[in-house]
């Protein structure tokens, strides 16, 4: 039977270079999601805007309105043809059936009635 010492050395080989390579690479200081010559903690304010003097209104983006807009008409559109679409539910359709084989009945029993 071999021994296992072999297999233990290159183990402990692998296990250190491996984890000596995960400590350099996962070094990036002290906050990875900013970079030099930015604002390193965040501020407290909503999408990091400090809010406009008093008397000041906010400059929109060139994207705002648009985006606005478009939601405004979306909403339109959608509300009045979802509520506009024809009613095809199955059992809608089996009333409306029920409804012409009931007034079939009813006019051939009126027939029968003044044929007697």
């Amino acid at each position: 039977m071999p021994s296992a010492k072999p297999f233990a050395t290159a183990a402990g080989m692998l296990r250190t270079r491996l984890s000596s390579g995960l400590r350099t690479r996962g070094s990036h200081g002290p906050n990875p999601f900013t970079t030099a010559g930015h604002q390193d903690r965040p501020n407290g304010y909503l999408f990091n805007r400090v809010p406009p003097l008093p008397g000041q209104s906010r400059k929109w983006e060139d994207w705002e309105l648009p985006c606005y807009i478009t939601s405004f008409f979306t909403i339109v559109i959608l509300g009045v043809g979802l509520n506009a679409k024809p009613d095809l539910t199955l059992e809608t359709w089996a009333h409306q059936e029920a409804l012409k084989r009931l007034e079939l009945e009813s006019s051939s029993a009126q027939i029968q009635s003044i044929d007697e």
